[in-house]
């Protein structure tokens, strides 16, 4: 793989990186290269999260990176996420390695990682206060939104301003090259590198992949905003499309989706071709009877957009199409939580007790 085709791949189904000439040039740069990715073990895991992200890490892997994924349960805790109860969170990071192992992620590959193995020592809380001693209140505040948060809920709980300094020590304690994540993790990353700047730390590259918006839209133009407002959440399950939803789930949540005809912006299902259909499957092809135009098979997103906004594909042919295709692609997934169920199944009914 040559330079040009190397940086591609990197590019490839990304909303930003930070910086591009950087990118090239530690792709250029001989030697082992780490990075990693961090998830709250939260809850379900739904494609936005599953599908986006496991194929970047494939490409990561692709391009010879030693791949960290962070299961950041100290994080989760702190994000009064199930409970606070650590012993939930512990069992909702073995859901999420059995989730990237389902979607064929090489476990030879990547490694797996608790936040809590890294808290023990002080070396990781001196780089936690040297960053925030390095960043002022504001800023620190500006960076909640990683946690789904706004910024004035750090006056309410002292904790929640701790955490965008973790997360900026997640990355320098690993000693990463690239940090991947959703762009609703972008404020973190900046964090860190303005500390990285003003500390004469490494300076890593951030890769930022999109986020996919929620199926009941939002009525705007832009179906997700930078901080993440929109997005698929996995607290309202009507809104996304779980790893291990039958194909009778998909389609029901696909039916109920909002989908204008015609409207290719603020279009969730359109969002879904875009982020989910065409980078992880490769096409669309839509089932219809000869009356309603027979079946139509499109290659590239671009395609279907002008097709859609010509009005020559019909919002139910769309839906039904799309809620097939992710069915599909998710079949290897149900597979393995079909012969691996017991952290699905605990995860489950964590859920169900916390509602």
């Amino acid at each position: 793989m040559n330079a040009e085709e190397a940086l591609a791949l990197l590019l490839r189904n990304t909303e930003e990186v930070v910086t591009r000439d950087e990118a090239a040039a530690l792709l250029a740069k001989p030697g082992p290269k780490k990075a990693y990715i961090g998830f709250e073990p939260s809850g379900l895991f739904h494609i936005g999260q599953g599908l986006i992200t496991s194929e970047k890490v494939k490409d990561l892997v692709a391009l010879g990176f030693d791949v960290n994924i962070l299961l950041a349960d100290w994080h989760a805790y702190i994000n009064d996420k199930l409970g606070g109860n650590l012993d939930d969170i512990k069992a909702c990071g073995a859901y999420l390695q059995d989730c990237f192992l389902a979607l064929g992620v090489d476990s030879d590959k990547v490694h797996f990682i608790y936040a809590s193995d890294m808290v023990d020592g002080a070396d990781y809380w001196q780089k936690v206060l040297t960053i925030s001693k390095a960043s002022s209140v504001s800023r620190i505040k500006r960076a909640m939104t990683v946690m789904g948060r706004k910024e004035d809920e750090g006056d309410q709980d002292a904790s929640k301003l701790i955490y965008p300094a973790m997360q900026a020590a997640d990355i320098f304690h690993q000693e990463l090259d690239l940090a991947l994540g959703g762009m609703d993790q972008r404020h973190a990353h900046m964090l860190a590198r303005d500390a990285a700047d003003k500390l004469g730390w490494k300076k890593f590259v951030a890769v930022h992949t999109p986020l996919l918006a929620s199926l009941q839209g939002t009525g705007r133009m832009d179906a997700v905003t930078a901080d993440g407002d929109g997005k698929m959440s996995k607290s309202k399950p009507e809104t996304c499309v779980f790893l291990h939803d039958t194909p009778a789930e998909i389609a029901d949540k696909l039916n109920k989706a909002f989908c204008p005809a015609k409207e290719v912006a603020g279009n969730p299902v359109m969002d879904h071709c875009r982020l989910i259909i065409f980078p992880t499957v490769g096409k669309l092809d839509i089932k219809r009877p000869e009356k309603f135009g027979g079946d139509v098979s499109f290659a590239s997103y671009d395609e279907l957009v002008v097709a859609y906004a010509a009005g020559k594909v019909h919002p139910m042919d769309l839906k039904k199409a799309v809620a097939a295709a992710i069915s599909e692609r998710l079949a290897p997934a149900r597979d393995y939580f079909a012969a691996h169920p017991q952290n699905l199944e605990r995860v489950k009914a964590i859920v169900e007790g916390k509602r």
